[in-house]
C-alpha cells in the first residue's frame, strides 16, 4: 500500500487488461471508497471519467462501467457518495440516502468535487474531464454542471431532473447529454418540462434523447425486462444510449 499525496491508493490487480486501484480519501472525517480503473488503450490527453453510481452506491454496474470505458481509452473513476459505513441496506434506506443529498444538494456537490480531484491525482489531465451517471447518479451528474465544475460535458442516464425550483436558475457551459427512459414513471411530464425549461433558461448546450418503451433503469442488466415494475432492463436503449454517450464524448473530447 502507498500514499498518494492525500488518499491510499490500493492496486486489486487486474480485471481482464484492466489495472483496478481501490482509492481511499476523505470528507473531512468521512472516509469514502472509491475506483480507479487506467485506460487500457492510449490515452494521450490523458481524459477521465467519473462515474456516479445509482441510488444503491457503488456495485457492479457502476465497476462494469468504468471498466468498459478503460477499454475505450478513457480513466475512469467510480465516485463515492455515501461513504464507507453508509451504504443501504435496501430500497427503501436508499430512497432516504438518495433524497438527502437531493435536498442538500450542496454537499451531494461537494462529493462529486472530491470524486474529480481523485481521479486527476491518479492521473487524468484537469481540463480533461467529463461526468456520468446512472438513476440517482445521474441527478449528480447535472448537479455537476449547475455546479460550474471545470468538466466539458455530463451525461444522465434515466436520472431524475428536478431540482427544488426556489433555486436560481445559473448560465451553464457544461454541455449536457440527457438520456431517457420515454415511459419512466419516475420522472413526470412536469419534471421533464421544468428541465427543458432550465436547459433554455440557462442557455446551455444540452441534447436530451428518450427511448421507446423504456422505463427506469434501463441499464441495469440485474433487472428483469418487466417494464410493469417501473424500472426493467432494456437492451436496445441500453445500446442507444451507450452509442450516443461515446460519440458525445468524440464531440467533447
Amino acid at each position: 500500500m502507498k500514499i498518494l499525496i492525500s488518499c491510499f491508493v490500493i492496486l486489486l490487480g487486474l480485471t481482464t487488461q484492466a489495472q483496478l486501484s481501490r482509492v481511499i480519501y476523505n470528507d473531512g472525517n468521512q472516509k469514502l471508497e472509491g475506483f480507479f480503473y487506467k485506460a487500457q488503450k492510449s490515452n494521450p490527453k490523458n481524459i477521465g471519467i467519473v462515474i456516479l453510481p445509482a441510488w444503491m452506491g457503488i456495485d457492479d454496474h457502476s465497476k462494469e462501467v468504468a471498466e468498459d470505458l478503460s477499454k475505450l481509452g478513457y480513466h475512469a473513476f467510480v465516485a463515492d457518495i455515501y461513504g464507507v459505513g453508509n451504504k443501504p441496506k435496501d430500497p427503501s434506506e436508499a430512497g432516504q440516502k438518495a433524497g438527502y443529498y437531493k435536498t442538500h444538494y450542496k454537499e451531494y456537490q461537494k462529493r462529486i468535487q472530491l470524486a474529480i480531484e481523485q481521479l486527476i491525482l491518479q492521473g487524468a489531465d484537469k481540463n480533461e474531464i467529463a461526468v456520468i451517471g446512472y438513476c440517482f447518479g445521474g441527478t449528480g451528474a447535472l448537479e455537476a454542471a449547475r455546479a460550474h465544475f471545470n468538466v466539458k460535458g455530463v451525461v444522465s442516464f434515466h436520472g431524475g431532473l428536478g431540482k427544488d425550483p426556489s433555486r436560481p436558475v445559473e448560465k451553464i457551459t457544461t454541455k449536457v447529454l440527457v438520456l431517457h427512459g420515454a415511459d419512466d414513471p419516475y420522472v413526470p411530464e412536469s419534471e421533464v418540462l421544468a428541465f427543458q425549461k432550465e436547459m433554455k433558461t440557462s442557455e446551455a448546450d444540452w441534447q436530451m434523447v428518450f427511448y421507446a418503451n423504456a422505463v427506469h433503469a434501463f441499464t441495469h442488466k440485474d433487472l428483469d425486462t418487466d417494464n410493469s415494475k417501473g424500472a426493467a432492463y432494456n437492451e436496445l436503449a441500453d445500446k442507444r444510449s451507450w452509442k450516443a454517450m461515446k460519440t458525445f464524448f468524440k464531440e467533447i473530447f
